[in-house]
């Protein structure tokens, strides 16, 4: 029997009175390697911003298992790169769950900061600001700092957006050696292909879950068809969702309930959001 990392319960998540992911059902077991895919504004970045707890749901549950700690990654596009901080800097704030903002750094936490910095191809840039640095430079010292914090789960948002072929091969070098030493790692991604070589899991939404198992039965023709036409048929001002029972039979091999509605209740339960908050990670 499997230990469940997360756990959603009919999950609705959203802003303001706009669901943006839809009764979303299921377990991420610890040491999985998942990720999640689907088309822009199909709620892949909000699905990871309800885990980490910086949204709360307007309906049903996201459960992050009692202790985990969680490293959250954003997308480049939502860091000020204006900061006037080196990379020692942004890679050192990753002891900020052990140490607090004003505990003191010891000579085990530099030489953890240190190997983490080697760890990524930085060596050298150690006192560098980050507002010199490329993009595949700047997503080398955000998973350095990731490798810092030591986390069970670990979440990233598109973390392949904008760099290099060879940054992108380290990077996935860097996440199956995570998922060897069994972290749960979720991913958002695009590149397809990258997600069948790499990710044995995948996530495809369109706002509402279409397809969640092994990545090769998840991304099949009519799955991707499938969430294009969803996609398609939703607006910015769709209203509150009442999903179809028969779209949702025999879709998932993951035993995810996605098939019940939650009405016109906007209510927000947020069940078991209590132990994602009490793990939240610092904003990067």
């Amino acid at each position: 029997m499997t230990t469940p990392c997360l756990t959603f319960r009919d999950l609705t998540l959203g802003y303001g009175s706009h669901p943006a992911v839809h009764h979303l059902s299921g377990e991420v077991r610890k040491g999985a390697l998942m990720a999640v895919v689907g088309a822009n504004g199909s709620g892949k970045s909000t699905l990871l911003k309800g885990i980490v707890g910086v949204i709360e749901p307007m309906s049903g549950s996201c459960t992050v298992a009692p202790g985990t700690r969680i490293a959250y990654l954003p997308q480049l596009s939502e860091l000020d790169r204006s900061f006037p901080a080196r990379v020692v800097d942004l890679v050192s704030l990753g002891l900020w769950p052990k140490r607090g903002l004003l505990g003191r750094i010891t000579g085990e936490d530099r030489a953890a900061v240190a190997r983490a910095i080697s760890a990524v191809g930085l060596e050298g840039f150690e006192r560098r600001g980050i507002d010199t640095l490329s993009g595949g430079q700047l997503q080398r010292a955000l998973f350095a700092r990731v490798l810092v914090q030591d986390a069970e789960l670990i979440l990233l948002d598109e973390p392949f957006n904008a760099v290099d072929t060879k940054t992108v091969a380290d990077l996935v070098a860097l996440i199956g050696r995570w998922h060897g030493e069994n972290r749960t790692v979720i991913v958002v991604a695009h590149d397809l292909d990258l997600v069948r070589r790499a990710f044995p899991e995948t996530l495809l939404l369109a706002r509402r879950p279409i397809a969640w198992g092994r990545t090769a039965e998840t991304l099949k023709p009519e799955n991707l068809l499938r969430a294009r036409r969803f996609d398609e048929a939703w607006h910015d001002d769709a209203p509150w969702c009442e999903p179809d029972e028969r779209e949702h039979s025999g879709d998932h091999d993951h035993s995810h309930e996605h098939g019940r509605s939650h009405g016109h209740d906007h209510a927000h339960h947020g069940r078991g959001r209590d132990n994602a908050r009490a793990n939240r990670p610092p904003a990067a």
